[in-house]
């Protein structure tokens, strides 16, 4: 039996059932056991740590307590997923539901798209789970779009249906990015020279504020290389005009891009902000152009001014999703 030294079947004696729910993204992977309704602590492991996401599972379940029994695993992973199999788009882990069923001997897998997976967590949000950026309403029983920069740049909805809801998962993180005024089409020209295609994720992502930052350097190789942590954080301190200049730019790229998508989906149950990056900069986010730009829609400028703009702050929000799907799974 392939679980850990630690884990027993059903069959070995009185253990705890639990259920597996795992987060999996490009740079951390986190886990937690759901028993019943109760959601134990969440470990989070580094994803470069390990070759496989085997390895890191297994490392996980080794850890557990003895007598704990794991039967099922409730997946997301930052990537599309099809027919079980998902390929993380910022790292080299392929996740497929029938091996991990398989190798960690476990009854069922449900993997799903990380983003979908947040989504299915919106009724259960609370006014305390996020911060409001401008002004706007959430209309009740309308698609709520989501989208989360992070190592990379997720998106989906939330879709209320009277015979129940429906999360749509994207991957319009991968969509082309238009600039909404001259500078941002200096900076998209800028780096249509290095990728051709630039993406929304090539802006809108930890590895696209350092894009900006590079970008607004001047030419190539003109900006020194910061990590999107220390550019974050020259910007907050304020000690880092160039890192300030960047993280404004990012947010209004942003904005614009969430007000594009808030026509696609047509959310007038609001747009809220995943990912790890819009919690640090709520404060920024305020006083930037974010909010100006996601209503500058032109002829549609006062349908997107009705719509709501917030970020969950909630640590770890995903788990909030993964446990709503584990509960919506049972037999």
């Amino acid at each position: 039996m392939v679980r850990g030294a630690n884990c027993v079947s059903p069959r070995e004696g009185d253990g705890v059932t639990c259920r597996l729910l795992a987060d999996v993204g490009g740079t951390r992977t986190r886990f937690a056991l759901l028993e019943g309704d109760r959601l134990g602590a969440i470990e989070s492991v580094s994803t470069g740590a390990y070759s496989s996401a085997v390895d890191a599972f297994r490392h996980f379940l080794n850890g557990q307590a003895e007598g704990v029994v794991v039967e099922e695993a409730v997946i997301a992973a930052a990537g599309p997923v099809s027919g079980g199999r998902c390929k993380l788009t910022n790292a080299s882990w392929v996740l497929e539901s029938e091996q991990l069923q398989r190798l960690l001997s476990l009854r069922d897998v449900t993997l799903v798209n990380d983003l979908a997976a947040l989504a299915w967590g919106v009724p259960n949000l609370t006014d305390g789970d996020v911060a409001t950026i401008g002004d706007g309403y959430c209309e009740p029983g309308s698609p709520v779009v989501l989208l989360a920069p992070g190592t990379g740049l997720g998106v989906a909805c939330y879709m209320p249906d009277a015979e129940g809801p429906h999360v749509l998962a994207s991957e319009g993180g991968h969509a082309t990015l238009a600039a909404s005024d001259a500078a941002e089409a200096s900076v998209l020209e800028f780096l249509r020279h290095r990728f051709d295609h630039v993406s929304a994720e090539r802006v809108l992502s930890g590895s696209g504020l350092v894009n900006l930052h590079q970008a607004l350097g001047g030419h190539e190789g003109g900006a020194e290389v910061l990590t999107p942590e220390e550019i974050v954080r020259g910007a907050l301190q304020g000690d880092n005009p160039q890192a300030a200049k960047a993280v404004d730019m990012f947010c209004g790229f942003l904005g614009s891009f969430a007000g594009d998508l808030a026509l696609l989906f047509g959310a007038k149950g609001g747009v809220l902000l995943g990912g790890g990056i819009g919690p640090r900069l709520v404060p920024v986010l305020r006083r930037s152009a974010f909010r100006a730009k996601f209503v500058r829609k032109g002829r549609f400028e006062p349908f997107a001014a009705r719509i709501a703009t917030r970020v969950i702050v909630r640590p770890e929000p995903t788990f909030l999703g993964l446990k709503a799907l584990a509960t919506r799974i049972d037999p």
